[in-house]
């Protein structure tokens, strides 16, 4: 499978820093803790193998429906639409050579090869580097961001130039904070094992409604009509924004298979981005099929002097809309970056 590099425990080190060490300091999260998110993705991802064929045969069908409990909200949105410096995916087709009849090889072969995409850092800007990132968005010139950690969860508005944080609110403790997305005049922040959302006035951040899921909460964005869900599986549910009730679900996969450790999601011009735990790559994903319309592969953001203090994954997607910009961060970074995506030669 086309997967970035594995870091043990999710981490970068750089001396004298130790994962014990960075976990002291953090005062929220036990060793127990992140290896069992860790141990659940690579689960699922074995479960996948053993049950490859079924899957496959799923992979880049049509959304599936199922129905789920109906609770009170209301909300809107209005999209906006800019000329666009994010190249969209030429799909480029291989030929077969000419046969009599058709091998399984020769059909793989002519199958739309998936492009990779390259980066170019824009600029770059402080970011806290307490911060355990597991939500980013962009609305009205500011960002959005929740973090994570039992006893450290938060939810900030923060200026994007100076990083400085204008406006905060803590979870209780017992919540693992995940993501976050801004629909309308609402924030909508997840928790990780906890089945449960909050929605929080976006000017005041006061808890409006509470909400259920199934599942383990990942991150959260919108197309402008139904949120979209993550999970740490290959599976994105959309949600009524109003409901929150699932409306419909994709697998997403490339052309190796299911697409596992779904994490953060933005949506970003017809195009769901996600970034894939624990791995320096975003996938591009087609929300229609699930199929997989590009990889960024972002190794080397971050310099080894930033990385002489504990940092975690990547981890944290925003895009301004108004002027097509793309920022990217990770938990425990000193930096957040905005980028510009270069295309595949």
């Amino acid at each position: 499978m086309r997967r970035g590099p594995y870091r043990q425990h999710g981490w970068r080190f750089g001396p004298p820093w130790n994962f014990a060490h960075a976990m002291a300091l953090l005062g929220g999260m036990h060793l127990g803790e992140y290896k069992s998110k860790r141990s659940r993705s690579l689960l699922s991802s074995g479960v996948l193998v053993c049950l490859g064929l079924a899957l496959l045969a799923g992979c880049g069908g049509a959304p599936s429906a199922t129905p789920v409990a109906v609770l009170p909200g209301s909300t809107s949105k209005i999209g906006a639409s800019v000329p666009s410096i994010i190249p969209t995916p030429m799909l480029a087709t291989q030929v077969a050579p000419e046969a009599t009849t058709t091998s399984s090889a020769q059909r793989e072969l002519s199958l739309p090869a998936i492009p990779t995409y390259g980066y170019r850092v824009v600029n770059a800007y402080p970011h806290d580097r307490s911060a355990f990132t597991q939500g980013l968005a962009f609305e009205d010139g500011v960002l959005y961001e929740g973090t994570g950690l039992r006893g450290h969860s938060t939810l900030r508005r923060v200026e994007l130039e100076t990083g400085r944080i204008l406006q905060t609110r803590e979870l209780p403790a017992r919540f693992f904070g995940e993501g976050v997305t801004v629909y309308g005049d609402r924030i909508i922040q997840l928790t990780w094992q906890s089945n449960m959302g909050f929605v929080y006035n976006k000017d005041s951040f006061e808890l409006l409604q509470l909400f259920g899921y199934a599942t383990e909460g990942w991150g959260i964005t919108h197309d402008g009509q139904r949120l979209v869900m993550s999970d740490g599986t290959p599976t994105l549910h959309f949600l009524d924004p109003q409901t929150f009730g699932e409306i419909s679900r994709i697998e997403v996969c490339d052309s190796d298979g299911p697409v596992t450790g779904l994490n953060e999601l933005e949506y970003v011009r017809g195009e769901i981005y996600a970034n894939v735990w624990p791995t320096d790559r975003i996938v591009r994903i087609a929300p229609q099929t699930g199929r997989v319309t590009g990889w960024i592969e972002l190794g080397g953001l971050l310099s080894p002097e930033e990385q002489t203090e504990p940092v975690d994954v990547l981890n944290g997607i925003a895009y301004d809309p108004r002027n097509d910009r793309l920022f990217l961060t990770g938990k425990l970074w000193p930096r957040l970056f905005e980028i510009e995506l270069i295309s595949p030669e």
